[in-house]
């Protein structure tokens, strides 16, 4: 994958970065690396948009029986209320429906 003009981060995403860190074996290490991506990125938040978007998507799990992680569906929710491809390594986001996903 080629470098980006710009990176977006939900802010779900942030969070769960700083949990991992804080939970490794050099949290102090890891969470300036965090600080440093947060710093050369767009973070977004969620907002009642953002809302409606995760209401859509899980029902539409639900209907197809395929749950996620509710993170997971914040962090869809937010890409869709964009129009941004979501970059993960995580297969499950390629089942939602109008998500553009690029594997990393």
């Amino acid at each position: 994958m080629g470098a980006a003009e710009e990176v977006f981060l939900p802010s779900i995403a942030v969070g769960e970065l700083c949990y991992g860190a804080r939970k490794s074996a050099r949290p102090q290490e890891n969470l300036a690396r965090i600080s440093e991506l947060v710093y050369n990125s767009v973070v977004l938040g969620c907002d009642a948009e953002t809302a409606r978007h995760y209401g859509e998507v899980k029902n539409a799990l639900r209907l197809q029986g395929r749950p996620l992680p509710e993170n997971d569906i914040w962090i869809a929710a937010v890409a869709l209320q964009h129009r941004l491809t979501l970059v993960t390594r995580d297969a499950h986001f390629q089942g939602i429906d109008s998500l553009e996903t690029t594997m990393w």
